[in-house]
Order: C-alpha cells, then sequence, then structure tokens
C-alpha cells in the first residue's frame, strides 16, 4: 500500500512542495513514481519522513539531519531512542501543566501556596551529575547559585544571549566560511565571553585552564546530539569546534 503525495503532506501536516524539496535534495525518496508524474510513498517511507520531522523539532537544520539519517541507519534503535527522549519531555511538560495548574487554583482559592509544587518540571538541575563530574561540585555549586540569584528578567536576557549565539553560529557555518575566518574568529571572542560570566567555569576563575576548557567544550558540542542541535547539529557543532580551537590556540 502507498499514498499520494497530497495525502501524505494532509496527513503530515505539510506542503506537497516541501515533500517535493525533500526529494530534490535526496533526504525522502518516493516509493514510486506514477504515470502522471506524481509521488507516491510506501510504509519505509513514511518512517522516514517521522524521522525526518522528529529531528526537525529538535531544532536540526536539513544537512544534519541528512546526516543523522545516513549514520544511524539502524531505523528502530534510533526511533526508540527518539521515543526515550520524547517520554521524558512528556513527563516534563505534563508536571509543569499541573504545577501551573495548580498555581491557578490557589490564587482562585485560599491562597496558600505550595512552593515545592509551583515548580515542578522547571528543574535546570537536570545535569547536575554530569557537571559535577566534568568539572567537580564547586563548578555545579557556583553556576547553581548565580543562576537562582538572578531575576526573571535577567534568565529571559541570558536565554536570548544563548539563542542568539547559537543562531549566529549556525548562520555563519551554513555561509560556507572557513572557522579560521573573522566572522567565525569573532563568534569564537563572543563564545568565550559568554562562558567568562558563568561562575565556576575554568573561563570565571584566575588561573584556569581556560584553553583546556574551551576546547574541550568544542569536543562535547560534536559528541553530545543534545548540544549538536543547539547548532544546527553535527556539522555546524564540528564548525563550532573548530573555530573555539582556533580561537583557543591563538589567544589563550
Amino acid at each position: 500500500m502507498d499514498w499520494s503525495i497530497q495525502e501524505i503532506a494532509k496527513m503530515a501536516g505539510t506542503t506537497s512542495r516541501t515533500l517535493r524539496h525533500y526529494d530534490d535534495i535526496g533526504l525522502l525518496k518516493p516509493s514510486r513514481t506514477g504515470h502522471n508524474g506524481y509521488r507516491y510513498y510506501d510504509g519505509p517511507a513514511l518512517v522516514q519522513l517521522q524521522r525526518i520531522l522528529l529531528l526537525r523539532e529538535l531544532g536540526l537544520g536539513l544537512p544534519a539531519i541528512a546526516e543523522v539519517l545516513n549514520r544511524e541507519t539502524d531505523t528502530v534503535k534510533a526511533l526508540s531512542s527518539h521515543l526515550d527522549w520524547l517520554a521524558q519531555e512528556q513527563d516534563r511538560l505534563t508536571r509543569q501543566i499541573a504545577s501551573v495548574r495548580q498555581t491557578i487554583d490557589t490564587m482562585k482559592g485560599d491562597g496558600k501556596y505550595m512552593a515545592q509544587d509551583m515548580f515542578d518540571g522547571f528543574d535546570h538541575t537536570q545535569y547536575k551529575d554530569e557537571v559535577e563530574e566534568r568539572w567537580g561540585k564547586d563548578a555545579y555549586a557556583a553556576g547553581d547559585s548565580w543562576w537562582r540569584g538572578m531575576s526573571a528578567e535577567e534568565k529571559q536576557q541570558w536565554k536570548d544571549r544563548v539563542q542568539k549565539l547559537g543562531s549566529d553560529w549556525i548562520l555563519t557555518a551554513e555561509s560556507g566560511v572557513s572557522p579560521d575566518s573573522d566572522e567565525a574568529q569573532d563568534l569564537a571572542r563572543r563564545h568565550v565571553e559568554w562562558l567568562s560570566g558563568i561562575p565556576g567555569t575554568p573561563t570565571a576563575a584566575p588561573g584556569g585552564d581556560v584553553k583546556g576548557y574551551v576546547t574541550g567544550l568544542g569536543e562535547m558540542y560534536v559528541a553530545d546530539p543534545r548540544f549538536a542541535a543547539n547548532y544546527g547539529g553535527e556539522s555546524g557543532a564540528t564548525f563550532v569546534r573548530d573555530a573555539l580551537r582556533i580561537y583557543a590556540e591563538q589567544n589563550l
């Protein structure tokens, strides 16, 4: 059994134009093309499209998605890993929804707030063990204290800065310039300046191994898909890593 391109576009919430583009760049080939020129898709093609849409939701660009699909050929294993991540996100969102609903009910009712319940699902400490293992308990404690001490406006400004830095990295990487270009090296400088503002990191501590820390982070961006997604996927993260390494060798 197969489905026409119009049927798939409607079911997947996308457009026929998008599906034709995926075909043109080799990301999603139809299982057959009819005499009328229409594209048709069978079950395996639908699985491929599902993976593409899931990776798009992670923020990956099309070149990065192609890399992931080519590298992770075991579809069942790849979807199982993504399912685990979705389950974690579902749990987090469910707890956030319950937390906000309870706050609304409290505001409408007796006004007796339960602080321990108001922030369920908003845990920024989820990487606590990983940070402590990589850089020590003092590093995590300093960063945690710094974050908790920020106002809501300051936290949002910091998040906006991180998002802008990530988007600038992606645009620069996709522009085709080399990691040692002026554009890339200016971004690397901004990146190190951003890291310097986070207490507990070697960039913020006198005498810290800044060069080793910056180059190590670059390697981690490539190795860990969670971080690579911030830079458009593995290829973007590789560009960031190379630019940071060059900057570190020349300036740190």
